[in-house]
């Protein structure tokens, strides 16, 4: 079987650096100070602190195990907790939401009390940049195992991740299982979970809501055009 930890410690050989991380990196790099919602292994403030940033960097995550891996680097503050537990007031210039973590906002109070509480997190002004795979796009009917991927974990052993929709509800929650297998095809764990699509919309009549207005929006995170069935809604938001 495959530990907690040591699905924790497969995350970035599962999701390595891309143009994604690039696109937040660069605002974090500009911003002196930084809250990331949902820092899972907290690599993208790990890399900041080592390339030179001077200010503040905090990291949330309600998983243990990652925040394990986290806190492994210093200089950083971690905290377990969720977006919606955060009482933070106006102390961050910038507050991120990375992998499309935005999504893990399930129920319509869930999201609201998670968005209520980054505002209240940013100072005035203060800029929340995330990215949200679009409802329209329907992105979840290419996880299948035809798609899997493989990768050599951190004790040199190959595996073979692969996801499965079990339901599609009509608030676009999308429930799926990720399913970890040897090379050999033995299955070391399965994991559960939901994520929630929304459409271009239903996102900023959520920001709009709670107090955000959008600066800037794209399709993609190289500047792509938004469109209606774009794969990605990248959304850089300014609390009002």
């Amino acid at each position: 079987m495959y530990s907690d930890a040591e699905a924790a410690e497969l995350y970035n050989e599962l999701n390595p650096w891309d143009a994604s991380d690039d696109f937040h990196f660069a605002l974090v790099m500009a911003s002196p100070s930084v809250l990331d919602v949902g820092c899972g292994t907290g690599s993208t403030l790990h890399r900041a602190r080592t390339e030179g940033h001077t200010g503040r960097l905090v990291g949330i995550d309600p998983d243990t195990d990652a925040l394990d891996v986290a806190r492994r680097y210093p200089d950083i503050e971690w905290v377990q907790g969720t977006a919606a537990s955060m009482r933070w007031e106006n102390d961050f210039q910038l507050a991120i939401m990375m992998a499309n973590a935005f999504q893990c906002f399930i129920t319509d109070e869930e999201l609201r009390d998670s968005l209520a509480a980054i505002h209240r997190a940013l100072v005035p002004g203060g800029v929340f940049a995330f990215g949200a795979r679009n409802l329209r796009a329907k992105g979840w009917e290419g996880w299948n195992p035809g798609n899997a991927v493989e990768v050599v974990d951190t004790e040199g052993r190959t595996v073979r991740v692969h996801h499965e929709v079990q339901t599609v509800d009509d608030d676009g929650v999308v429930t799926f299982s990720e399913t970890t297998s040897s090379h050999g095809g033995d299955v070391l764990r399965v994991d559960r979970g939901s994520l929630r699509f929304l459409s271009v919309e239903q996102l900023n009549g959520f920001l709009a809501e709670w107090g955000f207005d959008v600066d800037s929006q794209h399709g993609g995170w190289t500047s792509e055009p938004l469109t209606e069935t774009s794969a990605n809604i990248v959304t850089v938001a300014r609390k009002r």
